[in-house]
């Protein structure tokens, strides 16, 4: 007769499974590094981080004023962050003149007045203007009251009545 012992389990770990974070492509940071650097150079911002913060708070006012094909598109043309901002937003109830978007955008804005949310404003529009092309610049514009030609960095030429 053979006798054997109990030997104890050794309990060998599962692997833990891999999480992998999650890699934006490097096509889709360049282009929102490349809009937001844009940005900081025609609005003369100190840091990327600066150009980044006015960019999405300017994108997310625009967002409201732009709807249907052309909102679309617009999220579209641009790097999936800023597309995403845009498309993200409520539209807005009545479309508001120039000045009145540059006055939302000062009050989204610490320390802000009009005259430098309108700085604002500008430069990340003519950005935005550049990088969408001029064909879906007028597509938008169409959709918005007259004045917002100046700050996408064109000629308002609508006559004022």
């Amino acid at each position: 007769m053979t006798v054997t012992t109990p030997q104890p389990r050794i309990a060998i770990p599962a692997p833990a499974p891999t999480v992998r974070p999650r890699v934006k492509s490097t096509t889709e940071n360049a282009d929102w590094l490349e809009l937001t650097e844009a940005v900081r150079e025609a609005g003369q911002y100190p840091t990327r981080a600066e150009a980044e913060r006015v960019t999405r708070i300017v994108l997310s006012a625009l967002g409201g004023h732009v709807t249907g094909d052309e909102r679309v598109a617009l999220a579209q043309a641009l790097p999936r962050e800023a597309g995403r901002v845009i498309a993200s937003q409520i539209p807005a109830t009545h479309p508001l003149t120039a000045r009145e978007f540059v006055e939302s955008v000062a009050t989204r804005i610490e320390g802000s007045t009009p005259a430098t949310a309108r700085w604002d404003v500008s430069s990340v529009l003519s950005a935005l203007s550049t990088h969408i092309g001029e064909s879906l610049t007028t597509r938008v514009l169409t959709q918005l009251p007259s004045g917002y030609a100046l700050l996408f960095g064109r000629a308002d030429l609508a006559g004022t009545a």
